[in-house]
This record gives C-alpha cells, sequence and structure tokens, in this order.
C-alpha cells in the first residue's frame, strides 16, 4: 500500500539515554511497559474506537439518507484503516528508535516545535472531547438504567448520575499504565459488540415502524445542509482510534527480527473487523427501522423488552468506563511529562494521584455542564477528529517519505487528505448548531 518503511538495521534498539532519561520512561505511563501481546492490540483498538459513536449512526443515517449515508460509512472505514496503517508502520520508520507518542512523530514530521504546535492542541481536544462526551454517555446511560430497572422511582437528577459515572474514574485513574488496564479494556471491547449486538438485534425483533419515514429530518433547505454537515462530524467521531494508536503500539516488544508493526497491524485488523460487524448493522438496521424518528442514541429510542434495554445500557456503561481509560492515559502521560521534566516535580504516587484526580474532576464537571450528547459528538467529531483521523497520517508520510509525484501512494495520500479537509470544516458548523438549539431550551444541572 503506497511507499513501505525502512527496514531497521541491526543495533535497532540501542537508546543512548541517561540513566535519569530511562528511569523516568520507565516511571511515565505510556514507556513503563513493554510486554502487551498482539490481542492487547486488538482489545484496546476496539475500545478506542467502537464506543459513544455507534451509538449515533442511526441517527447520522437519518440525517444524510440511504445513499450518502452508506456512502459516507464505507468509505469512511476505507479511509480510516489505510491511515491506522501508516501509523503503525510509522511507529519504527526510524532505525534504532520509536515515535511512542503522536506528538513525537508530528516532531520527526514538522520540526521540533512546529510539530509540538501542529500535533499537541489536536489531540488533546480529541482525547479531552471524547472524555468528556464518556461521561455524558456514562451519566446517560446509568439514568436509563435506572428507569428501565425502575420505572416507579422517584426521578433523579443526571447531574448525579454523571458524578456517580464520574466517580469510579478517580480510583481507575490511579492505574500506572497502558497494560494495567488491559482488564478493563478487555470487558469493554467485549462490552461493545454485546451492546451493539443488542442494538441491532432488539430493533429488527421490533420490526420496521408501519408509519416509518425515511425523508429528511429537518424541512427546511437550511436545516438539512446543517443537519447533513453534523451527521459527517457524527460519523467522524466514531473513528477516532487513531489518536491513541501509537501510544498502544509503544506496549508492544520490538526486536530487528520481530518489530512491533506485525502484532500490531494483527490487532488492527481484528479490530477493524469488530468495528464493522459493530457500525454496520447497527447504522443500517437502525435507521431502516426506525427512519427519522430515531434518537441520537439508538438505546434510548429502545424501549422494549426493559430488562434487555437495560442489560444494554449497563453494557455501555462498562465499555464506557474502559474506552474513557484509554483516551487518559495519553492525556495523563502528558501531564505527568510537563510536572517532570519542566516543572521539575519529583515523580510520585502523590503527584499521580493529585495531577490524575483534578483531570477526572475537570471532565466530570464539564459534561455535568453541557451534556449535549448529539451536538457534541459532531462538533468534536469534524473539529478535531478528522484531522488527526483522516488527514493528519496522509500529511506526514507524504512529508517524510516524499513518494514519487503522481504515483498510487502520492494520490491516494491527497484524496484522504481533501475529503478530510472537507469534513474538518463542514461538520463543525452543523454540531455547533445542534448544541445552539439544544441550549434553548437547557436549563443547568437538571
Amino acid at each position: 500500500m503506497g511507499t513501505q518503511a525502512p527496514s531497521p538495521p541491526e543495533g535497532y534498539l540501542a537508546s543512548n539515554k541517561s540513566e535519569k532519561e530511562a528511569s523516568l520512561d520507565a516511571w511515565l505511563p505510556i514507556t513503563s511497559s513493554r510486554n502487551a501481546k498482539w490481542w492487547y492490540s486488538a482489545f484496546h483498538n476496539v475500545t478506542a474506537m467502537v464506543g459513544a459513536g455507534v451509538l449515533s449512526l442511526p441517527y447520522a443515517m437519518s440525517e444524510l439518507g440511504w445513499g450518502p449515508g452508506i456512502a459516507v460509512l464505507i468509505l469512511s472505514w476505507i479511509i480510516t484503516l489505510y491511515t491506522l496503517w501508516q501509523m503503525v508502520e510509522m511507529h519504527e520508520m526510524v532505525p534504532g528508535k520509536r515515535f511512542d507518542r503522536y506528538h513525537e512523530l508530528g516532531q520527526h514530521a514538522f520540526g521540533e516545535k512546529l510539530g509540538l504546535w501542529i500535533v499537541v492542541p489536536q489531540q488533546l481536544i480529541v482525547e479531552v472531547g471524547v472524555n468528556i462526551v464518556y461521561m455524558v454517555t456514562g451519566g446517560k446511560s446509568l439514568r436509563k438504567f435506572h428507569d428501565a430497572v425502575c420505572p416507579d422511582c422517584k426521578p433523579i437528577k443526571q447531574t448525579y448520575f454523571i458524578m456517580i459515572f464520574g466517580s469510579v474514574h478517580f480510583v481507575l485513574s490511579q492505574l500506572p499504565n497502558f497494560n494495567s488496564i488491559s482488564g478493563v479494556s478487555l470487558a469493554a471491547a467485549v462490552m461493545s459488540l454485546s451492546y451493539s449486538t443488542i442494538a441491532w438485534g432488539a430493533s429488527v425483533d421490533k420490526g420496521r415502524k408501519p408509519d416509518v419515514s425515511y425523508d429528511f429530518r429537518a424541512h427546511s433547505t437550511a436545516g438539512k445542509v446543517f443537519d447533513f454537515f453534523s451527521a459527517l462530524g457524527d460519523v467522524a467521531f466514531a473513528y477516532a482510534g487513531h489518536n491513541v494508536v501509537l501510544e498502544i503500539q509503544a506496549t508492544i516488544p520490538s526486536t530487528p527480527e520481530k518489530p512491533s508493526k506485525k502484532p500490531m497491524w494483527r490487532g488492527v485488523i481484528v479490530a477493524y473487523i469488530v468495528v464493522a460487524l459493530c457500525y454496520f448493522p447497527v447504522a443500517l438496521v437502525g435507521y431502516w427501522v426506525f427512519g427519522n424518528s430515531v434518537q441520537d442514541n439508538i438505546l434510548i429510542t429502545l424501549e422494549k423488552p426493559r430488562w434487555l434495554i437495560a442489560m444494554a445500557n449497563m453494557f455501555v456503561v462498562i465499555h464506557v468506563i474502559g474506552s474513557y481509560q484509554i483516551y487518559a492515559m495519553p492525556v495523563f502521560d502528558m501531564i505527568e511529562t510537563v510536572l517532570v521534566k519542566k516543572l521539575h516535580f519529583p515523580p510520585s504516587f502523590g503527584l499521580r494521584l493529585i495531577s490524575r484526580s483534578v483531570y477526572v474532576a475537570f471532565t466530570m464537571f464539564i459534561g455535568m455542564t453541557f451534556p449535549f450528547f448529539g451536538g457534541l459528538l459532531g462538533f468534536f467529531g469534524g473539529f478535531a477528529f478528522a484531522p488527526t483521523t483522516y488527514f493528519l497520517p496522509c500529511i506526514m508520510w507524504l512529508a517524510i517519505y516524499k513518494p514519487r509525484r503522481f504515483s498510487l501512494s502520492w494520490f491516494t495520500n491527497w484524496i484522504c487528505i481533501v475529503l478530510g479537509v472537507i469534513l474538518m470544516v463542514l461538520s463543525p458548523i452543523g454540531g455547533l448548531r445542534q448544541i445552539i438549539l439544544q441550549a434553548k431550551t437547557y436549563k443547568f444541572y437538571s
């Protein structure tokens, strides 16, 4: 697929780091453990990819329509698999060095300072944005579980459910690195396949509604256009795993004979098969059954059988717990790197406890204050996910490998870049409009 990465020579892992730098790497969450197997890559990638976004895909289909909706889903799956392959290849492209973090690859491609300014803001927006959206998703799903199990109970504010969900992360966020959350991630990956199957299976069982309509949700031309833009963002949000892929690959051991890209790519292929098994049935069956009456979370649209919907929502909660940790780990790594390397705090449990707890509290507070689930997906999906997922890997590939002009690799990358830029420009417009419309009737901390 295009230009091949250079093969590493002997002495590939020879390190010129000082003892102090090596001990710091052994403490930081991304580089502290390198004994992961290929299946760790599979379920970490499933947990990172299949998240809240899958539940909004039928809603996105209702805004796109059958033809454009199917085309956007398939194109996104192909493009993001290609750009993910590029990132796996670029992880060890320089002999003797591994790009363990997205921004390190950016610095190699664009220069020390410019690389940081290009990659870090976008990556932070994605990871912090996902964590905020997952706070909202976890709280909403907990509330739905409570209402399904106890329909006659006194209603409880959604704010409290978000707080209950957030409280779990004050404990889990103290797990030191990616390998230590592998059990949580595995459970989350199993849950994602389970609730996706329940979502489309229960829809099939319910059957196509007799009065189902496949007309666009909006009636005005402007409304249809803005909804179309927002739906593009929803789809982009569903493919967000690139922001943690280098960090996941950093946990896999590597030698000149057995570079990490081989087991990593095997895990990615398995993950993308699972992604297809989750995304396409949920999107197509959900839209076929409910048409334009589907809500922005299909599990909320499904009311019966009550026990099954309660179970599916609890699966969502468990999955989102794992997903939150996957996206939070690179943020923890950035925070701790700055605290230790720039501000010269000594690495300690106390430092980790305070810094990570503050971050969890921050995402919980923002999630409680602005729980606009559908609009948040559209806005963050286009604004930040499109660059890091759809075209930034292609730009780095062109900058580093410099494929021959008008070659297959050159054309493929430029097509991805053009489509990604269109997505980045259009989808936040629709997402922001949805947030504004929802904000008109919203009461804080209701």
